[in-house]
Order: C-alpha cells, then structure tokens, then sequence
C-alpha cells in the first residue's frame, strides 16, 4: 500500500520484488494456454515483450529507494532463453548495483540438489524448491524455498499443514547448512491470511523471540552431522561461538560434541537470562556439557558454546563406496579432510585404537563387513567413530521371454493430478511403441502423463543403481517392485534406488506425470562396471 514504503523507510528496512517472467495478459508474451481464446499468437512479437518487461523492472527498481532482492520465476518456459535471462540480469544492475537477483532469471535453471547439478548462472543465489540439500550447497548462496501445505496458492481443500516443530526445525536445519528459509504464504482471494499459517508463524516467532541469535547472522555448521540437532556459528570478539540447537534432549543430562579440540570458555542455554554456566568436560576428542534434566523447549534448545582460539575440529572419516551392497566384491575407501590426521580402522566390530589397521588406502571386501573408523593425531583420537556395514547379496533372477523387440512400450494419458494416478483405472489417449524413453507422442506441455513399460536386459551379475530426474512426479519399478519413488509435485529433483540383478531380462515400469510449468523426465542406470548414464537404448526391449 501507499504506507509501505515510507514504513520501510522509516525502519530501516528494504523492499523485495517477486517478478514473474510469465505474463498470461500482455499481447506480446508467449507461449499461449490451450484455455487461452483472446490473445491471438500471430501478432505477438517477444521483442515488444521484452521492452515491456523492462519498463515495468525500471519502474519498481527506480521508484522505491534501496531494493533488497528480486526475485524472478517462469524460467521454464518455452519462449525464455539463457540469452534474455542475461540481457534482463544485466539490465536490472545497472539500474541497481547491490540488488540480489535469484537463479531463475537464467532459462534452464538446475534445482541445485546433487552433484553435477550445482549450477549457478545470471543469479546471485540458487532456489532449491521444496527440499533442503541433504549437506547444503557450499560455495553458493542459497535459499530454500518451500509451501506451508501442498500449495503456493491458496487452496481450501488443503490442509496438510507441516506443523510449527517441523517449520522451526527446517529453519534450524537450513541455517545450520548455510542457506536461507524462504517460506510461504498463501493469502486468500480476500487477502486474508489462513489461521492455520498464522497459528504456525506464530509459533515461530514465539521460538525466535528467544532463539533468534541461533540463526541471524549465523554461518553454517563446522560439522558434518550431530546425532542430537544441529549447529550455527558465529566469531563474537574474535572468538568462536558454537549454537548447538539440540532437537534430543539427553536423558542422561549430557550434551556430546565430538571433535572439537578446543578448550572451552563458557556455556549456557539461550532460553535462560541469567546465563547461568554449564559445566563443560571433556573425554577424549568430546567436550561434554552437563545441563538440566528437562528442555527449555521440546522442539530445539540452544546452547551457547564459547571456545578458545581458532576452530580445530574434525569429522568422523567418511567410510565411502560406490554402492552399500554388493554381489561380488567391492572397493572401500576412507577418507578426511584434516591434513594432520591418520585414520585407524577396524573389521571385526571393535572400536578403532591406534593400534588398529592403518588406513593408507582402498581395499577390498568379498563379504558382509561392519567398517568402523576414527581419526587420530599423535596417538590420540581427534574425531568420533564412523560405522558403515556392506551387505553381500543375492542378484535378482532374470526373465525369460518367449520373443523380445528392441524398444519400449508407452501409455499416454491427459488429466489433472497432484501425484501419479492409479493408470489401472485410466483409459489411454494413446499407445504404441518407442525406442527410448520420451514425450513425443504428447499432444499438450501441462496436464499429461506416460506409462513406459519392457525389459531391461542385464549385461552380468552386479549391483545397479537407477535415478529418475523429473518435474514433476515419477516411479521406476524392476521386476514389480518399487525402486525409485520421486512421485508428488516438484521441480527437477532426482531420487535413486539400488538393486542386485542377475544377467539377463528385468521387466520395468517408469509412470510420470506433469500437472503445470516446466516439466522433464529423465532415467539413468550406474553399476560398477559402467558410469551413470542415460538409460540406453540398446537395454531397453518389449
């Protein structure tokens, strides 16, 4: 309203602008919705479009003082290319140099979720949808964005409202993995707020009027994981401070932080004014901080941890392999990245001293193996155990078809759906047969689904490991059961399952669907023997 701006001001806050590239009344914009009868496409001209959208970002960048962020999305469309995205980046900071601009200006975006999808172009931060990566994104500013319920928009019949302990709990996650929360709302056609939202923020902020310096200004945690919470830092005089959100209050009245070498200054709860001291002792690589028997706060206590001197701590070694399971042998490697640490190991289900197994490097097991390993310095344990276990298990038998033809077969169906349908009850628009797995025989870009079923062909006995890359919903079952469950509403996001299969014929289904925006599918196979890839033509037969 008029009275926001002068507010802004006055408070020393900044306005932030969500743009949506997408435009479904502007005469110039395409694509056009098959709903859409007053637009007509021939005289549509993008360039017009693109002056407009100018006029309209100069508008809201020249008007309002200091900018904090704008906030582009509608980058999967058709007419969206990575060349306007730039023109419309660079456009936008020239005419203010310290805005923030997110990743979806750039066409294309990747959703930033795994490897090789950590992709950053024509933005300042990356936008991961509805998830928040399992280790962060390092390197990268990011926020995850994410729905109270199942909708952005207001929705009456939704009301799978995420509870306020799992919205506190996410914002403690995220800030501990470095990112930034952005969590919506959906207002009503009235503008009114649902009670259900304002009964969580509520609750939200009821827990950062007591713990909000556990997240603002905070960076991400200088651990890996901690088996009761998680953790945010900050240098306060020089000095590191430790947050330690602890979701699992002890029953033993012991808080364990491993790996930390440091010697401890003071502790104390956030929730407590009087900032009355923890004791703080230490076992080994541990510091262990005694505190009350009960939480402050059931959903996640803090407790402030000041150290002495520069941060020395160090993980428990990553025991790593290509798969947790194997039909032959596999090749187990173990790995930290402190310099000035030797890692011990052992086999035989016994903690790791110095005088265990030296790791110097990979080795081979031929049958189910607990590894469990520790870092040491001089002698002395720096980090706390790691355990993994490798299981050595039986292939799945192959098929036998009578009479197998290259290629696969595909079901087409239109409809609109939050999640995959029961296909059994559907009637196909169409059928037939592909030699991959695509969407050519769609005959619209929203609202669709595919059911591809054949026969993979196994090449030899061995661990395989399958992912679907899709947007929105998918399945992949072997042989009848479920391997890869990526179903719902998302952007591109990928999920894999592992499976042992015997040389020769596998029967698969892969179901998919698309409600609206962008959409995509893609299906890859990762063995020991070969490289993720893409599903090949070559394995695939009905």
């Amino acid at each position: 309203g008029d009275g926001a701006y002068p507010r802004c001001r006055q408070e020393g806050l900044k306005l932030c602008f969500y743009y949506s590239i997408m435009d479904w009344h502007h005469p110039d914009y395409t694509p056009r919705r098959e709903w859409e009868k007053d637009r007509p496409v021939a005289s549509a001209d993008f360039s017009r479009y693109m002056e407009y959208m100018k006029a309209e970002l100069k508008e809201l960048l020249a008007n309002y003082g200091d900018i904090g962020v704008l906030w582009f999305d509608g980058e999967w469309e058709k007419s969206w290319n990575e060349k306007q995205g730039k023109e419309i980046y660079e456009y936008c900071r020239s005419i203010k140099p310290d805005i923030i601009i997110n990743n979806r200006v750039h066409a294309g975006k990747m959703e930033l979720s795994g490897p090789g999808n950590e992709v950053l172009s024509n933005g300042d931060f990356g936008t991961p949808e509805q998830e928040i990566p399992a280790t962060g994104l390092p390197g990268i500013n990011w926020e995850t964005c994410m729905t109270m319920n199942d909708h952005w928009g207001y929705n009456k019949h939704d009301h799978n409202f995420k509870s306020s302990i799992e919205i506190i709990r996410m914002l403690s996650d995220i800030a501990s993995k470095g990112g930034n929360y952005l969590l919506n709302v959906g207002p009503t056609s009235e503008g009114v707020f649902p009670q259900e939202s304002i009964d969580r923020l509520h609750e939200v902020g009821k827990w950062m009027n007591v713990n909000g310096e556990a997240i603002y200004g905070t960076e991400a945690s200088p651990f890996k994981s901690l088996e009761w919470g998680r953790c945010t830092k900050k240098v306060v005089r020089g000095r590191a401070r430790l947050y330690l959100h602890v979701y699992d209050w002890p029953e033993n009245g012991i808080v364990k932080l491993p790996g930390c070498l440091n010697d401890p200054l003071q502790a104390w709860l956030l929730a407590d004014p009087q900032k009355t001291k923890l004791q703080v002792t230490r076992k080994e690589d541990a510091l262990l901080i005694q505190v009350p028997a009960n939480a402050p706060d059931p959903v996640c206590s803090v407790i402030v941890l000041d150290l002495q001197g520069t941060l020395d701590i160090t993980d428990p070694p990553e025991i790593r392999a290509d798969f947790n399971t194997f039909v032959h042998s596999l090749t187990v490697a173990i790995l930290t990245d402190r310099d000035n640490a030797d890692i011990y190991y052992t086999m035989d289900g016994t903690a790791p001293t110095a005088n265990s197994l030296l790791y110097t490097k990979p080795f081979t097991i031929s049958g189910t193996t607990g590894i469990f390993a520790r870092c040491f310095r001089n002698g002395k344990p720096v980090s706390d155990v790691s355990m993994k276990e490798f299981t050595k298990v039986t292939p799945w038998d192959a098929s036998l078809p009578v009479k197998v033809t290259p290629g696969i077969r595909y079901s087409y169906f239109e409809g609109v759906w939050d999640s995959l349908p029961e296909f059994s009850k559907l009637v196909p628009v169409k059928g037939g047969t592909l030699v991959k797995i695509c969407f050519d025989p769609r005959r619209q870009d929203e609202n669709f689904a595919f059911n591809y079923t054949g026969f993979l062909l196994i090449p030899k006995d061995d661990i395989y490991s399958f992912y679907t890359g899709s947007d929105d919903g998918s399945r992949l079952y072997i042989d009848g059961k479920l391997i890869v469950d990526n179903d719902g509403l998302h952007s591109l996001l990928e999920k894999e399952g592992t499976v042992p299969l015997a040389e020769g014929y596998h029967s698969f289904l892969v179901s998919y669907f698309n409600k609206t925006g962008s959409f995509g599918l893609d299906v890859y196979i990762h063995s020991p023997q070969m490289q993720k890839q893409l599903m090949p033509g070559g394995m695939l037969f009905h």
